[in-house]
C-alpha cells in the first residue's frame, strides 16, 4: 500500500497544475500580509471605531494572530476550489489518459487503488493547511510580533497570546478535516468523469450552491442546515469563541465524518461496478 501511494505522490507531483495551490497560497498571504501591514491601521481603525469609545485598547493589536486569523477568513473561500483541483483529477485524469486498463492489468485490487489515491490526495490537502499556517504564522512574526487577539464579530472577544497556540491549532487541524470533505466530494465526481473539468467545476459549483441556498433560506431550511457539510466549513471559527461554542464542535466533527465516509463508500461502490474501456 506504501508503494501505491509513493506512486500516486509522484503522479500528483509530475502535473504543473498541483504546483498552482501552492503559488496561490503563497501569493495571496504575501499579498495580505504586506496589504495589512501598510494599512493594517487605518482598518483596524474601521473596524473597532464603534466600541473604541466603550474599550481601552493597549498593546500590539495588529499581530502575528490577528493577521493569521484575518488570513483563514479569506483564504477559506479559496482552498476548497484549490483542493479539488487536483483531487477532481485523481480519477478522472486516468480515465481521460487511457491508463485505467493498464494500471488494472497489475495483481491490484481496484479498492486499493481508490484508497492510495484518495489518501495521496489527502496528503496534498494537509500540505496545503500546512503552508497556509507556516506563512501566516512565520511571517506574521517577523512583521508583526506577538500580541492578545482582537475578534470581533456580534460580541468582542479578547484572548491572551498564552491561550492562542492550541487555539490554532485545533483551527488549521479542523482545516484540514473540512478539507478532506472538499477532496472526498470532488473524488467522488473524479470517479463519475472521464475528464477532470467537469468534477472541478461540480466541486466548486455544489459548495457554492449548496451554501448559497442555505444562506438564503435559512429560515425554511434550519433544520436541514444542521446536517448539510457546507454549513460546517467555516467551522474553525468556533475555537475563536467562548467555551459554549466550542460545546457544538463535536458535532461539526462528527458531520464531516459522516460525509468523508458516504462520498468515499459511494466512489468505491461505483468504481467497483464501473466498465473501464480505455
Amino acid at each position: 500500500m506504501r508503494k501505491l501511494i509513493s506512486i500516486e505522490l509522484y503522479k500528483i507531483f509530475s502535473k504543473p497544475r498541483t504546483y498552482i495551490g501552492f503559488g496561490a497560497i503563497i501569493i495571496i498571504v504575501l499579498a495580505l500580509e504586506f496589504g495589512i501591514l501598510l494599512e493594517g491601521d487605518t482598518i483596524m481603525g474601521i473596524i473597532i471605531q464603534n466600541i473604541k469609545e466603550r474599550f481601552m485598547f493597549q498593546g500590539n493589536i495588529i499581530n502575528l494572530y490577528l493577521v493569521s486569523y484575518v488570513i483563514l477568513n479569506t483564504l477559506w473561500v479559496d482552498v476548497p476550489i484549490l483542493v479539488a483541483l487536483v483531487t477532481g483529477d485523481l480519477l478522472a485524469g486516468e480515465a481521460n489518459a487511457g491508463t485505467f486498463r493498464l494500471i488494472l492489468t497489475r495483481p491490484i485490487s481496484r479498492v486499493k487503488l481508490v484508497f492510495a489515491k484518495f489518501i495521496a490526495g489527502w496528503i496534498y490537502s494537509i500540505m496545503l493547511v500546512a503552508l497556509l499556517a507556516i506563512l501566516s504564522i512565520g511571517i506574521g512574526q517577523l512583521l508583526f510580533g506577538s500580541g492578545d487577539l482582537l475578534v470581533v464579530t456580534n460580541k468582542v472577544n479578547v484572548f491572551s497570546s498564552n491561550d492562542l497556540l492550541w487555539r490554532f491549532a485545533g483551527a488549521y487541524a479542523y482545516g484540514i478535516l473540512g478539507m478532506t470533505t472538499v477532496a472526498s466530494l470532488a473524488f467522488m465526481l473524479s470517479s463519475m468523469s472521464d475528464n477532470s473539468i467537469g468534477p472541478i467545476i461540480g466541486t466548486v459549483a455544489s459548495i457554492m450552491g449548496i451554501t448559497i441556498i442555505s444562506t438564503v433560506g435559512a429560515t425554511l431550511l434550519g433544520p436541514v442546515n444542521r446536517f448539510i457539510f457546507t454549513s460546517y466549513l467555516p467551522s474553525w471559527q468556533l475555537f475563536f469563541q467562548s467555551d459554549s461554542g466550542l460545546a457544538t464542535l463535536p458535532h461539526a466533527i462528527l458531520i464531516q465524518f459522516i460525509y468523508i465516509a458516504l462520498f468515499l463508500g459511494i466512489t468505491i461502490w461505483h468504481f467497483r461496478k464501473k466498465d473501464i474501456l480505455s
